[in-house]
């Protein structure tokens, strides 16, 4: 946890994190592409589930080399760990690029890690393919992964890393009916911000309909209330300011990245002219 510790406060690593995140940026431009690597369609990050298929080939490997007669399988698995890797790393380096300077220097020892596995991997099946072993490649590129696993836990358990950062904001609504002032005090069109307890909300009237959304940005808790307001009708959607997390006002649905999930809506009730809002 120490070495961790350092690792979160390692400066040192800002000047290679820099630069890569500038050459990620610009090689995954097109947002439809950054959408599908952040998992914006899928409602969660899309890195966590594409690990599984590699990390699983590789140890069902290393479990049918202890085995006689399973070579063939064997082989097969690990061809199979290194072509999945390739979408896994690149879902992975996409959110990467979208974190904060101390998430980054974590993530980037994560990533180096990784790719000594693969690598080491890789090896492995060129060897085997030539009819040797590669059996102590691929369990040196086990052990290099324990270490990965272990960063990549500590960066989505410790430091939020991925997760929705405006989900933790909802618990503290409260959950009878709490009201927030007068309906007229809302403009038709325009977004604003109102404190609930000490939870910002962002509410955005649409006539007689109003809805109301956690304030801060899931992705990096980013204020919302000062973004843009795109769209029309019942796609108008708000753009965070910091990262460019795209959520629909009527439903707080998440269209565009770096943002992986919904952003937390309230309940929301008009009744004799006054607003009152609730955790769903």
């Amino acid at each position: 946890m120490q070495i961790v510790s350092r690792l979160e406060e390692a400066r040192a690593l800002d000047g290679v994190s820099d630069t890569l995140q500038k050459a990620i940026s610009a090689a995954v431009r097109p947002q439809r592409v950054r959408d599908l690597l952040h998992g914006t369609w899928l409602g969660h990050p899309l890195h966590p589930g594409l690990v599984q298929l590699p990390i699983g080939a590789f140890v069902s490997s290393a479990i049918l080399d202890l085995l006689p007669g399973r070579r063939r399988s064997s082989t097969v698995l690990v061809a199979v760990g290194v072509a999945s890797s390739v979408p896994a790393i690149a879902a992975g380096w996409t959110d990467w690029s979208e974190m904060t300077h101390a998430r980054r220097r974590v993530g980037l020892v994560h990533a180096a890690s990784n790719a000594v596995l693969v690598g080491l991997c890789t090896a492995s099946l060129v060897a085997r393919l030539r009819g040797r072993s590669g059996k102590a490649l691929s369990y040196a590129g086990i052990s290099v992964g324990s270490v990965a696993a272990y960063l990549g836990g500590h960066l989505a358990y410790a430091q939020s890393g991925g997760v929705n950062q405006a989900a933790p904001e909802l618990g503290r609504i409260p959950e009878e009916w709490t009201e927030v002032g007068p309906l007229a005090s809302f403009s038709d069109g325009k977004p604003a911000v109102r404190s609930v307890g000490d939870v910002s909300v962002l509410f955005y009237r649409a006539g007689d309909r109003l809805t109301a959304m956690i304030e801060r940005c899931g992705h990096e808790t980013g204020p919302l209330g000062e973004g843009e307001v795109v769209g029309v009708g019942s796609e108008t959607c708000v753009v965070c300011p910091w990262h460019g997390s795209t959520f629909r006002l009527s439903d707080g649905r998440v269209i565009h990245g770096p943002a992986g999930s919904d952003q937390p809506t309230l309940e929301v009730r008009v009744a004799d002219g006054a607003v009152s809002v609730r955790q769903p």
